[in-house]
């Protein structure tokens, strides 16, 4: 009887689906800092667009078990809708803490669930499919502590 490694199968399934997607009509690309999950069709748009963390400030310390963020994005606006008809000027906000992802927002501030420590916070404003600009639109990191 004939047993197929789990690791075989995944790479398998990982051909049929890029030969899924191919048929359908365009190209997957995967950037090095997107995992293959997050694969979209053809070369990515670029934007002018910015986005900086105003809310804490850098080397702020926040006692309790919520932060709050306040974020300034100049050069776009935010949409709500999820949408493959991207534009350079829209968008939706993600926020890494320790450099996973804890939100997909869609708004300039939010209060967000933290644990006691030294954290790191980086927005990143992405496109309205949810997949990054080119180049990457990401504000500088702020290190704060929670306690």
């Amino acid at each position: 009887m004939n047993h197929i490694r789990p690791s075989m199968a995944l790479l398998v399934l990982a051909g049929v689906f890029a030969s899924a997607l191919v048929a359908c009509g365009g190209t997957p690309v995967v950037t090095p800092t997107t995992p293959a999950s997050a694969a979209t069709f053809g070369p990515r748009p670029s934007t002018t667009a910015t986005v900086e963390i105003v809310e804490p400030k850098q080397g702020a310390t926040i006692v309790g078990t919520e932060a709050h963020i306040v974020l300034k994005l100049t050069g776009a606006k935010i949409v709500t809708e999820t949408t493959t008809a991207i534009r350079p000027d829209e968008g939706h906000v993600h926020l890494y803490v320790n450099n996973q992802l804890v939100s997909m927002n869609y708004g300039l501030e939010q209060d967000i669930p933290v644990t006691a420590g030294t954290l790191v916070l980086r927005a990143e404003f992405v496109a309205a499919d949810h997949a990054p600009f080119s180049p990457r639109v990401q504000s500088p990191e702020i290190v704060f502590t929670v306690k």
